[in-house]
């Protein structure tokens, strides 16, 4: 495929200096994308970007990630309105003693919820904000602990959404018969190096066992002195009072989140149909236990989905960017620029360090492997690579891409349920992740030598 050379470098470059001056995404991806327009189609770009919105609107893709999004904040809102998110975090508190734990908390929950990056981010980030909030954490490192057990321990589990879509390319390409690529993905996980990394060094971090670095030294310096919340932030608005509910009970949080679990599980690892089929249940158990009525419990999910709009305008310019960058062709400019140093001890290593600078510039980490897939596995076959530890790199790179891109998905949820700005979590976080990075890359190329 054609692409514009370096010049398709230009639109990400221009959101990364806009979000770092500005500290503002949306308005950064959006100065991006028309400088992409105009270098594809300098006469008509105009033209060029509201067909490419209308195109991402009409994307089952994109659609998808509004619905479940949008009912994830939904489904968090009457959780807090019912006084189970309060019940549930003073619980927590019973068992947390000080700082330490309640991070190591933090993670350990993270850990649990593994079914999706999503449901993760979104449930931890809420329910821990009162706890972490006690011990003058900063919202920045709470949100850093929920983005490092997100899109991480999600590749780590074969049962999580992220998981079954990758078995499924898996398949498509010839690596494990129909139905079997659950089996592959079990063969492929020891070599998923920066996801192991990631969640790794979040409880070393946790528990003082590593120094603060840079920017989260100064978000912790500015905690200790009383504001928790970097400037600018923009949150999900989890705080709901229902004076009906004089008791919260910790049943009124934990039974609705094990039915989405459940759910979730039942319907294939389908997010979607697991969170839908838990609204109706929520409503009723709430409607039954008279928490509240049907009409309030409607008028409730209306207000959650609200809530996650500023984070779902990101997310869906995130994926005008992609377009932008697929049209100037940016990933196979960055394939080529690559292939003709691959040999069979390199192609590990070079495959996530080329494909993590996809996934962070495009925010595309799904697209990363449903393009690159295809591409790297015969790849590693020609030159007699192990075709696992092949595989793993590419995973580790998409991964990557989604702890690391402040205008990713699970970036942007991590720092909206934290109460965070997303350009403040990006920044304090990147630290963590380039070092999880560089590790990932020595055992990429450790064992490209040796296996």
């Amino acid at each position: 495929m054609e692409h514009y050379g370096i010049i398709s470098l230009l639109p990400t470059v221009l959101v990364v200096l806009l979000a770092v001056w500005s500290k503002k995404t949306f308005e950064s991806l959006l100065g991006g994308c028309l400088l992409g327009f105009i270098i594809i189609s300098p006469t008509s770009f105009f033209s060029e970007a509201t067909d490419s919105l209308l195109k991402v609107m009409q994307d089952p893709t994109i659609g998808w990630v509004i619905l479940v999004c949008g009912l994830f904040g939904s489904m968090i809102y009457l959780l807090t309105e019912s006084g189970g998110t309060l019940a549930f975090s003073n619980y927590l508190l019973r068992f947390v003693n000080g700082r330490k734990s309640a991070l190591f908390s933090t993670w350990i929950l993270g850990l649990i919820i593994f079914i999706d990056d999503y449901l993760n981010a979104l449930t931890v980030g809420s329910s821990m904000r009162k706890v972490t909030d006690r011990y003058k954490v900063p919202r920045e490192m709470l949100a850093y602990v929920v983005d490092s057990t997100a899109a991480p321990i999600c590749v780590l589990v074969p049962l999580s959404t992220w998981a079954i879509f990758i078995s499924g390319l898996l398949e498509n390409e010839g690596i494990a018969l129909i139905g079997e690529g659950i089996k592959a993905y079990f063969k492929v996980i020891p070599f998923i190096a920066y996801a192991w990394i990631a969640v790794a060094i979040v409880p070393i971090v946790s528990l003082g066992l590593m120094p603060l670095i840079g920017p989260m030294r100064k978000a912790d310096k500015r905690a200790q002195g009383g504001q928790l919340i970097p400037k600018g932030s923009e949150s999900i608005d989890l705080i709901a009072v229902n004076t009906q509910v004089r008791t919260p009970k910790l049943l009124h949080f934990m039974l609705p989140l094990l039915v989405l679990i459940g759910a979730t599980i039942f319907f294939e690892v389908d997010a979607l149909k697991g969170i839908i089929f838990t609204l109706f249940f929520t409503i009723i158990y709430y409607g039954v236990i008279r928490i509240s009525s049907i009409i309030q419990s409607m008028q409730g999910i209306i207000r959650g989905f609200k809530t996650m709009i500023y984070a779902l305008a990101i997310v869906l310019m995130s994926f005008v960017l992609k377009e932008v960058n697929d049209g100037l062709g940016l990933t196979q400019y960055i394939i080529e620029v690559v292939s003709p140093i691959l040999s069979k001890e390199l192609l590990p290593g070079l495959a996530f360090i080329s494909l993590s600078l996809v996934a962070f510039a495009t925010g595309s980490f799904w697209g990363v492997y449903a393009i690159s897939l295809p591409i790297i596995i015969p790849l590693a076959e020609s030159l007699g690579v192990n075709i696992y530890l092949a595989i793993g790199s590419v995973i580790s790179a998409g991964t990557f891409g989604s702890h690391a891109c402040f205008y990713g998905d699970s970036t942007v949820l991590s720092a909206s349920a934290s109460g965070c700005n997303n350009i403040a979590h990006a920044i304090t976080q990147l630290p963590y992740a380039l070092l999880s990075g560089l590790l990932s890359f020595s055992v990429y190329l450790i064992l490209g030598f040796y296996l």
